[in-house]
């Protein structure tokens, strides 16, 4: 076999070259383990430079008043309770020493008066949390992982997409693929293999998300036999572009807000103080007078006892207010509202906290975002759903298989607080690698690949162009993403998403009968072809989860079941195939949180949150 197709042998396999992909190569590298790291795109151009934000970690730099114990309530109050409480425990405990490990490999922060790493506020956050590098903070945090992985000994392979998990037995041992550049067809054997592939966002015609983002390991992992969890609680990011068309969804930092710029509808009016929902009346200020005393009392660093702006609640519940007052007739010309900052801060504070973004609108919609507002609106972001994974290692029920970042699910439970994500990418990224070396250590030698299952996987990803006659891969990829926005977007109901499942299953057939033409080499369109089992695959997870979970809740919202219910607030929704390979779904209970955890919260907003009241 090592004579037909290119085969490399490695300890771990690390499927993904974002920052929890990284940063499990570092780690599994220095445990000793013979790694690789298999990135769809090159090398430093992994969606995490696209967070830009800020990394949530507790760390008091801004106000001494936060701790984990105070990143941890504010994780599960932002994620309705469905969220696994030791991962969330974990996160918040280990995402300073995570900061401070990459401050030490050569990130560069913003920093206070004093010379501490700076901290920003954001959404969901009781304190300011965010430690940031202007609004480019992913970008520095690719840098310098990307710069201490080169240096670690892991071998890189770029442009290379893996279609299929290998197995032994139960158990994963590695995965086949094809190099985008050349078609040519390469075998990783590995004694363990690590997902951090991100999110599924190109299921969806609006979003914010890169190219490489189809859902390719979840996909991956559930059709290797491993759980997948929450799929349908997926983040609509309440402020991405309007307009001009060509940058719809293209996304705008949660940053802005946390810099003091505010949402107002078509009228001027400040709406946020309309939507605060009862689990947010105690942090969040319901009048202009206090929210404008608060903010300014934080950016010139003065104590201050007024509330949080409203604009500063979770994504979910912002996402929701600006498609209300849009539905309302109390949106912009073009189907949005207003962000703006201008009015808030200087010119030159804008420029300084925020180059990305007034780059961003200055060369994409000659705006300039110094002088007038933004017209923003929701966009497709984030799933919180994915691979089920075990909260200390990070392994998914199929043996020799990990993941971390948002191809992983449990922390985040039904919605994401802004910053969160590049902390547990760190946090996780460095669990999964560690335990996936141990794994490694404890399997004596591979096993011969079987050449009739390379072979079989080589025949399916080279069938789109032994077809006579078939269907152009881009319409397939076209409807998908309309059924999905139309069906299965930020609001859903029973008969939208019935209508989903039968459109799903006539794209099925449709992405079995497609035809590409020319050769292997720089074909977009076969990659189209083949990314098609990922995107359905996770389309229907969302869809068949979103039709079972009849409440509303974080990012899943259900327009014909409007509120909490008690019957899901203690449970994840789970899918597994069965034997005949068809998606069997399960509710699981929701691991107990032990008493000095419970005792975080305010006992009526727990009820209120579990529907029983």
């Amino acid at each position: 076999m090592e004579q037909k197709y290119e085969t490399h042998q490695h300890d771990v396999l690390v499927i993904g070259a974002g920052g929890a992909g990284l940063r499990a190569a570092i780690e599994s590298s220095a445990q000793g383990a013979k790694t690789a790291l298999v990135c769809k795109s090159l090398l430093g151009k992994a969606h995490t430079v696209m967070a830009e934000g800020g990394i949530a970690a507790a760390m008091a730099n801004v106000d001494k008043r936060d701790d984990w114990k105070a990143h941890l309530r504010d994780t599960m109050l932002g994620g309705n309770f469905v969220n696994n409480w030791r991962m969330a425990q974990i996160h918040a405990q280990e995402a300073p020493d995570r900061v401070n490990e990459l401050e030490s490999w050569g990130a560069v922060f913003d920093r206070t008066p004093e010379g501490r790493i700076n901290q920003r506020n954001f959404g969901g956050h009781s304190y300011p949390r965010l430690a940031h590098v202007g609004d480019r903070t992913g970008l520095e945090m690719i840098r310098t992982l990307q710069d201490k992985g080169i240096h670690s000994g892991i071998d890189v392979y770029m442009e290379c997409t893996l279609v299929s998990l290998l197995k032994d037995g139960d158990r994963v041992c590695g995965a086949v693929g094809y190099y985008r550049e050349t078609g040519k067809i390469v075998i990783f054997q590995a004694k363990a293999v690590v997902l951090a592939t991100g999110g599924i966002g190109k299921a969806f015609k609006i979003n914010s998300n890169s190219w490489e983002y189809t859902g390719d390991g979840q996909a991956l992992a559930y059709h290797a036999g491993a759980d997948l969890v929450d799929m349908e609680f997926v983040q609509f990011h309440p402020t991405g572009m309007i307009w001009p068309p060509s940058v719809s969804g293209i996304l705008i930092t949660e940053a802005v807000r946390g810099e003091g710029g505010v949402l107002i509808n078509k009228d001027g009016k400040r709406f946020m103080f309309d939507y605060i929902p009862y689990k947010y009346k105690e942090l969040y200020a319901d009048t202009e007078k206090e929210a404008n005393t608060w903010m300014a009392d934080t950016l010139k660093s003065r104590p201050t006892k007024a509330r949080k702006p409203p604009e500063l609640m979770s994504r979910d519940v912002v996402a929701r207010a600006i498609w209300n007052e849009i539905k309302e007739g109390r949106g912009t010309e073009h189907g949005g509202v207003f962000l703006d900052v201008a009015s808030r801060r200087s010119a030159e504070d804008i420029k300084k906290k925020l180059p990305s973004m007034y780059h961003q609108f200055k060369e994409l919609a000659d705006v300039d975002i110094t002088k007038v507002p933004m017209e923003i609106g929701p966009t497709c972001h984030y799933v919180m759903g994915g691979v089920r994974v075990d909260p200390e290692t990070q392994a998914a029920s199929v043996p020799g298989l990990y993941a971390a970042g948002e191809v992983a699910a449990g922390l985040h439970g039904s919605n994401r607080l802004g910053g969160n994500s590049l902390s547990d990418l760190l946090v996780f990224g460095r669990r999964a690698g560690a335990s996936a070396a141990a794994f490694a250590k404890s399997i004596p030698a591979q096993s011969p690949l079987v050449d009739a299952v390379i072979e079989k996987h080589a025949a399916e990803m080279v069938a789109p162009f032994n077809r006579e006659k078939g269907e152009n891969p881009y319409d397939v990829v076209r409807d998908l993403q309309i059924t999905m926005e139309s069906n299965a977007g930020m609001f859903r109901d029973e008969d939208g998403l019935k209508n989903c499942l039968v459109e799903l299953e006539k794209l099925k057939v449709r992405a079995n009968h497609t035809k590409v033409e020319g050769n292997r080499q720089f074909n977009p369109g076969w990659h189209a072809a083949l990314e098609l089992k990922s995107l359905l695959t996770v389309s229907e997870a969302l869809v068949r989860c979103a039709l079972e979970r009849r409440e509303s809740r974080g990012g899943h919202s259900r327009t014909d079941f409007p509120d909490y219910a008690a019957e899901f607030a203690k449970v994840n929704l789970a899918l597994r195939a069965d034997a005949s390979g068809a998606m069997a779904l399960r509710r699981e209970p929701l691991p107990a949180m032990p008493d000095d955890i419970e005792k975080l919260f305010d006992p009526k907003v727990l009820k209120k949150l579990r529907g029983e009241e």
